[in-house]
């Protein structure tokens, strides 16, 4: 049996072209199989079946690949053979030459997809199926990278652009996509377009109708007259959307198109309504958990690493506008002080030389922002009380103010103060994770003495020394006395 496939995007795929290139495989397409276009066709994966009949099992766009096993004599059975491969919608046909089964590429197969037009490429002796299997994989893994990248950078190119408006949003998607862009208001004028042809074709009115009628995430393509296509969807977060984002282009909108035309909407949006001149403030808080997102900003952000910043100002500080360009994020909200988000670690020298006393989380995934924001309250306060920017670390050090620490070292201590051997000794123990010998070679005393003065510290302390959590927070306060 074939392999399950490595799950990938649904919607990635490799053009023909991709796999035939490739040098290292070798492998020859059959000329007169080749329709125009055939080598853009998309390649979806590489499936192996000797079955008279794979078609029941297989989704389409796959590179399927034989060794003519259970391949019939008769010229009749082996076009039904590749017709039902055709109707099931696989991209082309790989014959692998293995002799002594077949020396050759038989001709039946040959005329057979020529007749009906399935691309068929000859697979050479010394090509592994699995090598072809592997080329596939990894040309549809660097497919969805790019993918990825695209989107990545549609999303933080129309995030800066949202923050000057709906006009910037659409100039945005226009280079991007590439093509025109209009804003559709509900009376069919545009309320922002770039390069639109208007007034909009009559031939879009009802399919533009078909979307205002309808509820939630949706959009709606078609095909003009001219060959423009074309992408019709609602902005958001507004739940009936009396506008409309329509784009067109003269190449169809694949995968990847519609997830950066779904941004734009989204964008589009939020910059559409009243008071969009603190977009960056609004996407701030919707990304910090502070607002309801809506289910529409979730996927704002590319996957990376950003941190949460924040300030707050001693005497006279520069405004949001500075923030924004200092710290290279429209992304960024200000009330008695400022929050943001940023992708790259900020100077937190230069916002306190410009009268920002600032303070920043650890590096974390989008989805986690929320989370690291709840750091930011104690990260400030220790800011104020040493004075000084706070970069927050991992473990305690990130919220633990250094005065709250020396303070609880003391108190949690005081039994045994005046006990430097004690102190010693249990400091050796914990280090060595309560071995008694290494302990007590650390120490240059006697196994005897070491759990002598463990057991007194103990008794002390008021302390189970046998809890992890006991030693835990012992630790602490000792490495913080």
């Amino acid at each position: 049996m074939a392999k399950t496939p490595p799950r990938m995007e649904p919607d990635v795929t490799v053009p023909l072209r991709a796999v035939v290139g490739d040098p290292a495989l070798a492998l020859e397409p059959v000329r007169e199989s080749l329709r125009p276009g055939a080598l853009d066709l998309a390649v979806r994966w590489a499936h192996v079946s000797e079955l008279r009949e794979p078609g029941p099992y297989l989704l389409g766009e796959e590179l399927l690949l034989t060794a003519g096993v259970n391949l019939p004599d008769e010229q009749r059975e082996v076009e039904r053979y590749v017709r039902g491969l055709r109707d099931a919608g696989i991209t082309a046909l790989g014959f692998g030459v293995t002799p002594p089964l077949h020396e050759e590429l038989p001709r039946t197969l040959r005329r057979a997809c020529a007749r009906y037009g399935l691309p068929l490429l000859v697979v050479p002796v010394t090509t592994p199926f699995l090598a072809i299997s592997r080329a596939v994989a990894v040309a549809l893994a660097e497919a969805s990278q790019r993918d990825q990248r695209r989107i990545a950078e549609a999303r933080e190119a129309l995030t800066r652009a949202a923050s000057a408006g709906p006009a910037e949003v659409a100039r945005g998607l226009a280079h991007r996509l590439p093509g025109w862009v209009a804003l559709v208001n509900a009376d069919g004028t545009a309320a922002v377009e770039v390069r639109a042809p208007l007034p909009i074709p009559p031939e879009l009115a009802a399919l533009l109708a078909r979307l205002r009628d309808g509820t939630g995430i949706r959009s709606a393509t078609t095909e003009l007259a001219d060959g423009t296509f074309v992408l019709a969807q609602p902005v958001y977060p507004q739940a009936t959307a009396s506008r409309l984002l329509v784009v067109g282009r003269r190449q169809r909108f694949e995968a990847t198109d519609r997830a950066v035309v779904g941004i734009g909407a989204a964008l589009l949006g939020l910059a559409d309504q009243p008071g969009a001149a603190a977009l960056g403030g609004t996407l701030t808080a919707l990304l910090l958990g502070r607002a309801d997102a809506d289910g529409v900003l979730g996927e704002l952000l590319p996957s990376g690493e950003y941190r949460v910043v924040a300030g707050v100002p001693e005497g006279s500080a520069p405004g949001i506008g500075w923030l924004r360009d200092r710290l290279g994020t429209p992304l960024v909200e200000t009330s008695e002080g400022f929050t943001a988000i940023v992708s790259t670690a900020p100077d937190l020298g230069e916002l306190r030389a410009h009268g920002w006393l600032a303070v920043t989380t650890r590096p974390v995934e989008p989805g986690e922002l929320s989370v690291a924001a709840r750091e930011i309250p104690a990260l400030l306060q220790r800011a104020r009380s040493t004075g000084m920017p706070v970069t927050a670390g991992e473990g305690f050090d990130a919220i633990v103010p250094p005065e709250v620490a020396r303070s609880y070292a003391v108190r949690t201590l005081a039994p045994i103060a005046d006990r430097p051997e004690l102190l010693d000794t249990l400091r050796a123990w914990l280090a060595h994770h309560g071995g008694w010998d290494r302990t007590a070679a650390a120490l240059g005393v006697h196994r005897n003495s070491v759990r002598h003065r463990i057991g007194q510290a103990g008794r002390l302390l008021g302390a189970d020394l046998s809890d992890p959590d006991v030693r835990m927070r012992l630790w602490f306060a000792l490495s913080r006395a």
